[in-house]
């Protein structure tokens, strides 16, 4: 897919990894939908450095806990942008609790806005994508096939303790990935990546020692920066011929006993 003109939802773009994605989608030529939770001073930011580049964005608030509100959010993007080509599943909630002390709200909840979430987004996507609009390209040509991105996590593919509701969650969207792409091809693909250390945790700076300490402890002896992630969400959107696969960004650390550095 030619990213120049086209449009991309981001979820969770405010802060952290979504919002240097929706930054890199727009370097790239793509109007991006701006969508946040509870950080709108965030994500107006972040609407406002798109447009510094020359790309049309638009802040759009749901609780992706709420269907109603995930399809307010559709409804809104397609008569904002009138088109879809590329969503990002990128916001998620992480959760951590002892194993007997997770109650039935929590792992509800949890599974709410990881797994039933990005099955939504993706099932209003698709529609937008299927649409006459999306479906053609900036000078009437037959448009190559939308793509759906979702953020995965390690979590999802080893056992970290302390995380059951979140790891659960997180092995349903790499499934979730694999169904999605079979069910909406060839009109849509769908692949997803799994982010290893790329950010340091909410007050960790990174040059703080742990941090630098986890990347020694990596195969490839360095933790990652978001760019990594970006130039990944960027393949997954362009490469025409990649469908049901997931790419795993961490430095090699899925290859460490436990999957964590």
């Amino acid at each position: 897919m030619r990213l120049a003109r086209t449009t991309a939802l981001v979820t969770g773009a405010g802060v952290r990894l979504g919002r240097a994605i929706a930054l890199g989608l727009a370097e790239a030529g793509c109007d991006v939908c701006v969508h946040f939770g509870r950080s709108r001073e965030e994500a107006e930011d972040t609407a406002a450095a798109i447009q510094a580049l020359g790309r049309k964005a638009e802040p759009l608030q749901a609780d992706l806990a709420d269907p109603r509100q995930i399809d307010r959010l559709f409804e809104t993007v397609g008569n904002a942008f009138g088109r879809l080509d590329v969503l990002v599943n990128s916001a998620a909630s992480f959760e951590r609790e002892r194993f007997e002390d997770i109650t039935t709200e929590a792992w509800d909840l949890v599974q709410a806005v990881n797994v039933r979430a990005p099955f939504l987004c993706s099932q209003r996507a698709a529609a937008l994508m299927r649409s006459s609009e999306s479906r053609m390209g900036a000078l009437g040509e037959p448009r190559a096939p939308g793509a759906i991105v979702n953020l995965g996590d390690l979590a999802g593919i080893t056992t970290w303790q302390g995380y059951a509701h979140h790891g659960v969650s997180k092995a349903a969207v790499l499934h979730l990935t694999r169904v999605t792409a079979r069910e909406l091809a060839p009109d849509v693909r769908v692949n997803a990546l799994v982010p290893g250390p790329i950010l340091p945790p909410p007050g960790e700076s990174v040059d703080s020692a742990a941090w630098r300490d986890r990347g020694t402890r990596l195969p490839l002896r360095r933790t990652g920066r978001p760019g990594h992630v970006v130039d990944a969400v960027l393949f997954l959107a362009r490469n025409d011929f990649v469908t049901g696969a997931t790419i795993l960004v961490d430095g090699g650390e899925h290859l460490l006993p436990g999957g964590r550095s």
